[in-house]
């Protein structure tokens, strides 16, 4: 443990420097910063808390990220306590409370710091002309090219209990540590109540506790297929790990032994919903191929604790209290005064371990609960759903002390590629009853119950997050030395042409390092919501070296929407140490992944009767529309029309559904079978108007059949 706690004495120096010596000014309670940099992305607010709804749907803790509605964040509640408080007026409190949310901004809450920093500056990603990486430069406040991780967030807030806190959050982008953040939370009694620099109070806090309870939707998409209510997370099942913590701490994690069932954490998943009459574990879309849309195991890791503000080493007998907690059910405060105080009084005893009204416990929920219960929120009856509860303390901190707690925060569970194959097999069996496999199980046993199958391919998800909070715990130990990927190509430009598409890049910067290996291009068809396949590969140096590359697709078919990233990668030379498995290691495919399409773009032409409607008719679900347009099922193209055009689609009686007015000087338009109010199309038969600026014009027939 020497390396630790060097780390942590070091970590702790710098931290106070920072939060005493900053130059304090008041940041709004709606500012956030989002880290989009690895494939959990995720926002931090301003307040020092997260309450994910934006007021459409819950936001945040996206994993995997490069597939849509895949957030997993709900809420959480986090609360800091003390007892025997004296305020600034001299006034005692039997017990003083924060609540880190919104609402108490301006009042018991002083966000005074919100910012990111990255280790380089994000890639220009450009398609045909237009800055696509420009939306995404805003998440940066500034670079710093000494940070080991490739994104850190600094967020400082004070508490008119004069207990600041300073919160760290780092990310990386490599690619076996991509799917957590780390987070170390520094409180200090500094004696600041407020948004200035000025020390309003000057004493001890005593008996200090800190402590949030979580809750996870895991996932979004699931919510569609489980049921709406999933949405902030009703049916999650919550467990822990790491009763036996203090008998193991000492013991590193290695490769041969990733895995540990001892290391304290705690963590959710999608459960039964009582509406349901089929198992939705996993949450099997029923009503389209069966896919698993909700695989994610998310939750917490307790990386370190210190024992005191005078023993800055680990104590593995916190967090006093690690377990679940009725979702909606806490003392909620409406201000901070002495009229709450019997609600302060009631927060301080569940700080200390105690559920509030009984509807919690630190035992393994899902363990306990599993057979008797099978809808999890029947087990306390809040309708909120289950949460993760963590608290830490006491601590008492004279003026100026620091207690420095460390978490990771992590999602993990099956690929995509494993949900279509699990999920899809699933619901062949479960339409029809005489298919009694035989289904092959994790561990290579056979079963005739597809539940069953699905279900325990589903659990798997559990050793996935072990292992993802045992990668946190391993590259916190080491300082943050894990093994480095090369950074990427600071430009990446796609060009769209009438016979290829045109990829040019710059040099990576890290092209001079030892064991720089090349370049690689992957490239998914329809959307970005996709597989993405390897289509080229080369080393460094090729072409101009150190200065410009190009490769040009020609495998790109007229029609469809390309998008397209590319990574630096090296021989792995570097990637020798127990931090992860070893082997080449590549830059993340987010810094440069297109989100715009590029397509073959035919010249214009001025023979109106050159034009065609492709497909015509077009059926939905026929063979020839998979092939001509994957992944893009509502899809028409109008080939050989003028570069400028006016195309206004009717019905058979006349009835205007949808103008589109082409400028972009090609022969092609896509036209995705929506009306101008954004609804599908029925079948029918359907008359395109096409007209140039000069005045000539021609109509089209062409059949629709859904």
């Amino acid at each position: 443990m020497k390396i630790s706690n060097q780390l942590f004495t070091i970590t702790i120096i710098l931290l106070l420097i920072a939060t005493l010596s900053q130059g304090f000014g008041q940041v709004q309670s709606s500012d956030k910063r989002y880290i989009r940099i690895g494939s959990l992305q995720n926002h931090y607010s301003a307040y020092g808390s997260e309450r994910a709804w934006n007021n459409s749907y819950y936001e945040g803790l996206i994993w995997p990220a490069q597939y849509l509605y895949q957030d997993n964040a709900v809420i959480k509640r986090s609360f800091l306590g003390c007892r025997d408080y004296v305020d600034e007026g001299g006034l005692y409190w039997e017990a003083y409370g924060i609540y880190l949310s919104a609402g108490f901004v301006g009042s018991s809450v002083f966000p005074v710091v919100l910012k990111q920093s990255a280790k380089f500056a994000l890639p220009t990603v450009i398609v045909d002309g237009s800055n696509v990486s420009a939306v995404y430069s805003r998440d940066i406040d500034e670079i710093n090219p000494d940070q080991v991780p490739d994104r850190i967030v600094t967020n400082i807030i004070n508490t008119s209990m004069g207990l600041t806190m300073n919160r760290t959050v780092y990310a990386f982008s490599q690619q076996y540590h991509d799917n957590y953040h780390i987070k170390i939370y520094t409180f200090t009694n500094t004696g600041n109540i407020d948004y200035d620099d000025e020390i309003e109070r000057d004493g001890p806090l005593y008996g200090v506790r800190i402590g949030w309870s979580e809750r996870y939707s895991v996932s979004r998409e699931g919510s569609y297929a489980i049921g709406g209510t999933q949405s902030w997370g009703k049916h999650c099942w919550v467990t822990k790990r790491g009763e036996d913590y203090a008998q193991h701490y000492g013991e590193p994690i290695t490769l041969a032994n990733p895995i540990v069932q001892w290391i304290r954490c705690g963590f959710a998943w999608a459960g039964q919903a009582e509406t349901n009459a089929f198992d939705n574990v996993g949450g099997p879309y029923l009503s389209q191929d069966g896919r698993l849309t909700a695989p994610h195991h998310a939750g917490i890791v307790v990386i370190h604790v210190d024992r005191s503000a005078q023993d800055h080493t680990d104590d593995p007998n916190q967090p006093v209290t690690l377990g679940w907690h009725a979702g909606d059910t806490y003392p909620g405060m409406n201000t901070v005064s002495r009229a709450e105080l019997p609600k302060m009084i009631l927060q301080y005893s569940m700080l200390s371990g105690n559920p509030h009204d009984g509807l919690g416990g630190n035992e393994r929920f899902w363990e306990t609960y599993k057979d008797k219960k099978k809808d999890p929120y029947l087990v306390h009856n809040d309708g909120g759903g289950t949460n993760v509860w963590i608290n830490y303390g006491p601590f008492d901190l004279e003026m100026g002390d620091s207690v420095v707690i460390v978490e990771a925060e992590g999602i993990n569970g099956l690929n995509r590629d494993m949900c279509r194959e699990i999920g899809r097999r699933w619901k062949q069996a479960y339409n029809d009853p005489n298919d009694k496999g035989p289904f092959i199980l994790p561990d290579g046993s056979t079963t005739d119950d597809e539940d069953v199958y699905k279900d325990q391919w589903v659990y798997t998800g559990r050793d996935s997050i072990l292992l993802t909070f045992s990668r946190a715990k391993r590259n916190f130990d080491m300082g943050f030395q894990i093994p480095q990927p090369p950074q990427p190509p600071t430009l990446f430009e796609v060009s769209s042409g009438g016979d290829k598409i045109s990829l040019v890049w710059t040099a990576s910067p890290s092209e001079g390092e030892g064991g720089f290996g090349g370049y690689r291009i992957f490239r998914s068809e329809g959307r970005t919501d996709t597989t993405y396949d390897e289509i080229f590969a080369c080393g460094f140096g090729t072409d101009n070296p150190g200065i410009v590359y190009q490769y040009d697709d020609l495998t790109a078919a007229r029609g469809v929407s390309y998008y397209y990233y590319i990574v630096a990668f090296n021989d792995g030379s570097n990637n020798n140490t127990d931090a992860n498995p070893h082997g080449s290691l590549h830059s993340g495919m987010f810094y440069t992944r297109t989100t715009e399409p590029a397509y073959l773009r035919r010249p214009g032409s001025n023979d109106l009767e050159s034009i065609r409607i492709v497909p015509n008719p077009y059926y939905l679900n026929a063979d020839r529309q998979r092939l001509l347009f994957p992944e893009e099922a509502d899809k028409i193209m109008f080939y050989n029309i003028p570069g400028q055009c006016t195309i206004k689609i009717y019905t058979e009686r006349g009835d205007l559904i949808q103008t589109i007015e082409h400028t972009d000087g090609s022969g092609d338009q896509a036209w995705y079978s929506v009306t101008s109010s954004r609804q599908v199309v029925v079948s029918g038969v359907y008359i395109a108007h096409i007209e140039t600026p000069d005045g000539r014009s021609i109509n089209k027939k062409f059949i629709i059949v859904r």
